[in-house]
């Protein structure tokens, strides 16, 4: 069964089909599904198949193969370790934002009472890793969309992580002003697809995630990451760190933007898969 879903899945034109094995993980998570696993138990994917949970994988296979995210179907996914509920009206999660937390958690360990904001948050993933991570840091998420703060702070009640807090706003504007050159480390993720490349995107993004977690709507597509660049020097301590996620084609020109700004150790870093994808800066208060 699990063969059929990653043929099926490696034939549709409206997934991405990268990483090579993801065809059959999805096809096994999907099958795990239909087996009725709750979404915390272990799937026993040695259990007996009947029609109906055959009629109920293909069912499964066909939502995924027409572009739905693998994550919208099974209503969680898997992030830094916590097992995190999705629902459509906010960005998925990927895995390559895992780097981002990285280099937080990295820079938060050392610090008494750590402190760090995360910009355009969507669900949340990034604060939600870090306040898992590094019990004693007090974490705050923006954004402007309520749907994904929404799921935020249901994951974050879940997990009972009462240091996470997500405000409702544009960029820094509704973080409370004590927070003023007091933070560690501002991440963000910044919608950056120009708006005229949105139709290029592959069908299980464009279809499918909303159109303000894409794009700022502007012909570059750099307004909001210029906006976290430059404001989050009003907001960081000195020492703290810039960390802006990009796709690898902006990453020489956010780079740029960085260092133009007056951070000091601007670098681009290299998490999974191995290509550039966060900026990083140290802000000096000069």
């Amino acid at each position: 069964m699990i063969r059929e879903g990653e043929r099926r899945l490696k034939r549709s034109p409206a997934i991405d089909h990268w990483p090579a094995d993801r065809e059959w993980r999805d096809a096994e998570a999907l099958l795990a599904k239909a087996l009725g696993h709750d979404e915390e138990e272990v799937p026993d994917l040695e259990a007996d198949l009947n029609g109906r949970v055959a009629y109920r994988f293909r069912k499964l296979v066909r939502r995924r193969a027409g572009g739905e995210p693998i994550a919208h179907i099974l209503g969680w996914t898997e992030f830094r370790g916590i097992r995190m509920r999705v629902k459509p009206g906010a960005f998925v999660p990927r895995q390559s934002s895992e780097w981002t937390v990285e280099l937080a958690v990295r820079r938060l360990r050392r610090r008494p009472a750590p402190v760090l904001v995360d910009v355009a948050t969507g669900a949340g993933p990034v604060p939600l890793a870090v306040a898992s991570e590094v019990p004693g840091a007090q974490v705050h998420g923006t954004d402007l969309l309520e749907s994904g703060l929404r799921q935020a702070r249901a994951n974050a009640r879940r997990l009972g992580l009462r240091r996470a807090h997500f405000h409702r706003g544009d960029m820094f504007a509704p973080l409370p002003a004590a927070l003023r050159r007091a933070v560690d480390v501002v991440s963000g993720h910044p919608p950056y697809v120009p708006r005229g490349e949105v139709d290029d995107l592959p069908l299980e993004v464009r279809g499918f995630e909303p159109v303000d977690t894409l794009t700022d709507h502007t012909d570059e597509g750099m307004s909001l990451i210029e906006h976290a660049v430059l404001e989050g020097r009003e907001w960081l301590r000195p020492g703290g760190w810039l960390l802006i996620e990009v796709s690898p084609d902006r990453a020489r020109s956010v780079r740029g933007l960085v260092q133009r700004a007056g951070y000091a150790d601007v670098r681009s870093t290299k998490g999974w898969p191995e290509i550039t994808r966060t900026i990083v800066g140290r802000w000096t208060g000069r």
